[in-house]
Parts: C-alpha cells; structure tokens; sequence
C-alpha cells in the first residue's frame, strides 16, 4: 500500500439542525427528555415522574403512540402528541437466511441505509448494529470498507435499530401477561456498519439507553463494542460505556496488518495492546476478545499463531477466529478448515479460548464482514478492489 494512502478520511462532524416539525423522543438521554418537556409546557416539579412514565412506555412496553400512555392525563397525551413523535427507523426489506439469520435493511434520516443482523442461536439471540452509513475505515478485507462514510448515525438511530428487532421478534412484553424473563434479543455486539469509536457520544448515549433497567433494560456484559482500533477513545469506553470489548486485530506484524487494518498505521500493534492492558481492570469486563480474520497465506501461520500468543500475553483474552466471508471481488481467500483448527489448536495449547466462529447468514450477505447498504453494493471487479486498496 502506497505509505502516503490515508489511513482514514479526515472527517468534520458538524452538529446536525434538528428537522423542523414534532422532536424524536426516541435516542434522547434522560435529562434531555426532561429538559425537553420542560420547554413543552411540563412544570419543572413533574418532569423527572414525567420522564420515568414516559421511558417505561416507550423502552419497556414499546408503546408508539402517546394516546395509549394511559397513567397520563388526555390533555398531557395530546400536548405530547403535538409536539412529539416516537419514530424508529424505516424497514425497507427483511431477509431471513436458511440458518435463520435475520438481516434488516433500514432507512433513516436523508434517504441513507443501514444493515442489522439478528442471529438466532440455542442459547442467545446476537443483534448486530450498525454505527455510522459506510466506514471510515479500509480495511481490504471488509465489504462493508469498501463504502465510504457517509455520515455518523444519531443516538436515535442506533437504539432504534435494537427497536426494530425487537418489533420483528414480536419481544416488547404484554400488558396484563406474567413477566417473562425469555430474551430473544439478549446480545447486542456493535460491529455492523462503520467504527463505534470514530461516533462515540452517539453510540454512548444509545448505550446507556439500551443498558437502562426501567426500559430494554440489556446488562453492559450483555454488550460488545467492537473497534478496529482507535486507541485514545479506548480507555474513555471503559470508563463511560463499560461493555465488553473486541478488536479486530487480524495480524501478527505491524506489515501486514497495515496492510489489512490501516488505522495500525496511526496506532500500531505495540500501541494498540498498551492501551489494552488496563481496559478489564477500568470496566469490570472478564475478558478482551480479539477477532481474527483467516485469510489463505496472508496470516494463518503457525509462526503468526505463536506470535499472536506472545503478543496477547498478561491480557485477559479470548481470540475469536472467523473463516473469511467471501464477498464478489474480495482479494482475499478462507483458510481451509484444517489450517483454521491447526491454528486454533495453537491457541488453545497456550491457555487461550479459541472459538472458530461458524459463518451466519452467508446466503443473504449477512455475515462479518459482508454488511454493505444495498445502494452502494457496487459489484467491482477484483482489479478494481486491489486498485483502491493497494494490494
């Protein structure tokens, strides 16, 4: 790769006008909810009652309309109704693989679009987020690096993807039936669309809401945010998220991995593992998991499976290995089988879990690495994919 390529797109968030017409409860923390009802005409006495009947009914019952919030007075319901909305992100189509896999293709604000999987398995249900429209990112073995960034998603937009899920697997409970402790939707790991850390106020906020008791109510443990890397926002999620932590690491030797992860160029492996080494402590997690990507002759060596044991060593660790999802045009091939447990059987020798993730939801493009909104899932060549990435 050319060494003056960017390692990612200089970005200027500029705070985005809110839309004119009804504000979105939905994506608001709890202060602005109460700050926000205040200015509507609720006394300052009331809001914070206010604010607690109104999250229950939106995060706990998954109520849409203010007209059934019944615990509040009509007049109250219509001021609420005239000058709020509760509004998730559009639907466009809905995708069920043969494994089950669910993924979602939904529509938010400027006409953009975003991926959500659903993976269903015996003892949780994952849903995979998105966080930003693209990437800032290039990772060359990523579809999803290969779409620019468009622009960051809002804290709305974010929780609203879990609401959608939840409105699919019919999971809000019933009102008047026994409390059933049953999650479909238990886990939510944040490595759909984009990089979590380059959006980080957003993805917080959507966070707290989603962690909430009195709403979706999900334990932080229930919760893995992954990053490619972005080594000064690392310490700032443990202390203000506290979800469990991945890093998609993929490489032994900062060579290849700025070639496969090109933010290493700006925070390289010895930084990155730094910066690491206190996230337990900070967040309470049990565990880092390191996602590890197996790519034919490009990192799937005994040598980079021992190097990656001596790198990792004093972090509590998990190493996630994942068959490469082939995409049209990806560079890249999937380690065979019987080099992907060689390797694993490395790891696991050394004291380390290593998980060989089975590929979900390949049918309908659903799997780690294959999210790309459906209008820009360009089918490019492979010439044309090793042009823009350099290899």
């Amino acid at each position: 790769m050319d060494a003056k390529a960017p390692i990612t797109q200089d970005v200027l968030t500029i705070p985005r006008k809110l839309p004119d017409g009804p504000r979105n409860l939905i994506g608001l923390s709890r202060d602005q909810m109460r700050d926000a009802l205040i200015v509507a005409g609720t006394p300052e006495k009331q809001a914070k009652m206010r604010v607690g009947q109104i999250w229950q009914w939106i995060y706990y019952w998954g109520v849409r309309d203010f007209a059934q919030m019944t615990n509040l007075a009509k007049d109250y319901r219509a001021m609420l109704a005239d000058t709020f909305v509760i509004e998730l992100p559009e639907v466009v189509t809905r995708q069920v693989s043969d494994d089950g896999t669910r993924k979602y293709l939904v529509r938010i604000a400027g006409g953009h679009e975003v991926e959500v999987v659903y993976i269903p398995e015996t003892d949780r249900g994952t849903l995979c987020i998105s966080s930003q429209v693209g990437c800032t990112l290039t990772c060359s073995f990523c579809h999803t690096g290969t779409q620019k960034l468009v622009r960051n998603l809002t804290a709305a937009e974010i929780v609203g993807q879990i609401m959608v899920a939840r409105d699919d697997l019919g999971e809000w409970p019933e009102q008047g039936a026994p409390k059933d402790e049953t999650r479909l939707l238990s886990n939510i790991v944040l490595m759909g669309m984009g990089e979590p850390l380059y959006n980080f106020e957003n993805v917080r906020d959507a966070m707290k809401i989603a962690m909430d008791p009195e709403g979706i109510s999900l334990s932080r443990r229930r919760i893995t945010l992954s990053t490619s890397g972005v080594v000064p926002e690392i310490a700032r999620t443990a202390q203000e998220i506290g979800c469990q932590l991945a890093i998609s690491f993929h490489a032994t030797t900062d060579e290849v991995r700025d070639r496969l992860v090109p933010i290493n160029k700006r925070w390289p492996i010895a930084d990155l593992l730094d910066a690491l080494r206190d996230y337990p402590k900070v967040s309470n997690s049990e565990r880092i998991t390191f996602e590890y990507v197996m790519l034919d002759g490009v990192n799937d060596s005994d040598e980079d499976a021992q190097r990656l044991i001596k790198l990792i060593k004093g972090i509590p660790a998990k190493i996630n290995l994942i068959p490469f999802n082939e995409w049209p045009g990806a560079p890249y091939k999937r380690s065979s089988n019987n080099r992907i447990r060689k390797f694993a059987d490395i790891i696991y020798k050394a004291g380390y879990a290593s998980p060989i993730r089975t590929p979900r939801g390949e049918d309908i493009m659903a799997a780690c690495g294959q999210l790309k909104s459906a209008t820009e899932r360009a089918r490019k060549s492979k010439a044309q994919i090793a042009q823009e990435t350099g290899l």
